[in-house]
């Protein structure tokens, strides 16, 4: 009998673990961001000056915001494509690109900017409540924000942020 009873608590409590598990993963789906929805307020710092910035400072902007790292292969991938993204908007200041290391070495990343001779900003997110804000769930993981502040598009992984299409969409934002 003590031996059916051991197996009965452990039953149970194995499905209150699946349970917790399950209501926790059913949280954070809630807490993810969407396009459509307005974005979340952060702060972050710039690496090269220490400065802090607040993301409502960019009002009025269409917000180009890539989490990454420079030990992550697949941000790697894309990091060409993102540096002509900016080098393509550089004279619109309507259009401002966001590049957030996360969970990276600071001197590594711009160790790896500088040896691939990309000209790009660099903000640190140090407490990781921005990536946190965003319901970050990989690198690299992108959001463009329009002028008004509403998330416009959403993409996990690499991406070619230099396609005609891409050119053209935030060009239409721009012009909005």
């Amino acid at each position: 009998m003590k031996g059916k009873s051991l197996i009965l608590i452990s039953l149970l409590f194995i499905g209150l673990l699946l349970i917790t598990y399950s209501l926790s993963r059913h949280d954070m789906k809630e807490k993810a961001i969407f396009e459509g929805l307005y974005a979340p307020e952060f702060e972050l710092e710039y690496a090269a000056s220490g400065k802090r910035m607040l993301s409502s400072e960019f009002k009025g902007k269409v917000l180009f915001i890539n989490f990454w790292a420079s030990w992550c292969s697949p941000c790697r991938e894309e990091m060409p494509s993102i540096d002509k993204l900016s080098k393509h908007f550089s004279t619109n200041q309507d259009f401002i690109l966001l590049p957030v290391l996360y969970r990276d070495s600071p001197q590594d990343a711009v160790n790896y900017l500088k040896e691939s001779g990309f000209n790009l900003p660099m903000l640190i997110d140090k407490d990781g409540k921005a990536a946190r804000s965003y319901g970050l769930r990989g690198i690299p993981e992108t959001y463009i924000m329009d002028k008004k502040g509403i998330i416009r598009k959403k993409v996990i992984g690499p991406y070619e942020w230099d396609s005609p299409d891409v050119l053209a969409f935030i060009a239409g934002l721009l012009k909005e």
